[in-house]
């Protein structure tokens, strides 16, 4: 068995934060997933989905929401980009 890497602890950490905060997401309904992050840059890319896709509030909840959770819980992640 091998030990699981840095970085999929950090997905593993990224995740669960995400966890916390999909029913706010989803009860607007919209999504979230992650689609990259950048271990060396600490950059973490993000698809937001649903109604959250295209919306001037995605902004906000990004960066208000997601982002200051991620750097809060997983210091890791430096910043947080949609795609």
């Amino acid at each position: 068995m091998t030990e699981p890497t840095q970085g999929s602890d950090i997905l593993q950490r990224i995740e669960r934060t995400l966890d916390t905060l999909r029913p706010y997401i989803a009860s607007h309904r919209g999504n979230v997933e992650v689609v990259d992050y950048d271990e060396g840059q600490g950059i973490l890319l993000l698809r937001m989905g649903g109604t959250c896709h295209g919306c001037s509030a995605a902004t906000v909840t990004l960066r208000q929401g997601i982002e200051a959770r991620l750097r809060e819980l997983v210091p890791e992640v430096r910043q947080v980009e949609a795609i």
